[in-house]
């Protein structure tokens, strides 16, 4: 049994290091975030790179209760998706599911859209639907779906308000093959 486990453990981190999509866009952003990229430079990453990159980072983040994450982006909007069962992510992160989370206990589809602004240094994140196992969530209701769920999972998160990018980006733009990093000239 230890021993299938340690083969199992070995053949995922070897098809992880395969991806060379994923290679490319970590790639990308090392030389974005080490200061290497040159001034009004544009980095490209593509659909591709930004589907491996979120198949490797989301386990990261959300270690427990998530799994098939996909991109998919329009002009200046983007679409996530994954399965998600919220009782396990909440216990993962050592709390006790609220009733929110127990609505929708168990695998269920999770879509969420959003359009995205950027320029000058700053970008800002507006979250416009989210679809959870059927249930289209827009408005007031998802302003407060926000507040109740989304905020106390993810408290440094930045929804409908400007953050500074920071890593001498200028600007980010999302098209539909992929999106555009802008280095401040």
């Amino acid at each position: 049994m230890a021993a299938r486990l340690l083969f199992l453990a070995v053949a995922s981190l070897a098809l992880r290091a395969a991806d060379p999509n994923l290679d490319s866009a970590n790639a990308k952003l090392d030389r974005i975030d080490e200061g290497r990229a040159k001034p009004g430079e544009v980095i490209f990453f593509t659909l591709a790179e930004i589907n491996a990159w979120a198949r490797d980072e989301v386990p990261i983040a959300v270690p427990h209760g998530v799994r098939d994450p996909k991109v998919e982006l329009g002009y200046g909007t983007g679409t996530g998706s994954l399965i998600a069962d919220f009782v396990k992510v909440e216990q993962s992160r050592g709390k006790t599911p609220g009733v929110i989370a127990k609505m929708f206990a168990g695998d269920r589809p999770l879509k969420v859209a959003l359009r995205v602004e950027s320029a000058g240094g700053k970008c800002t994140v507006h979250v416009t639907r989210v679809d959870i196992g059927g249930a289209s969530v827009e408005g007031n209701l998802l302003d407060l779906l926000i507040r109740t769920f989304f905020k106390p999972l993810f408290p440094d998160a930045k929804v409908d308000e400007p953050f500074d990018i920071g890593y001498n980006v200028d600007r980010i733009e999302l098209r539909p093959d992929g999106i555009r990093v802008t280095m401040k000239k």
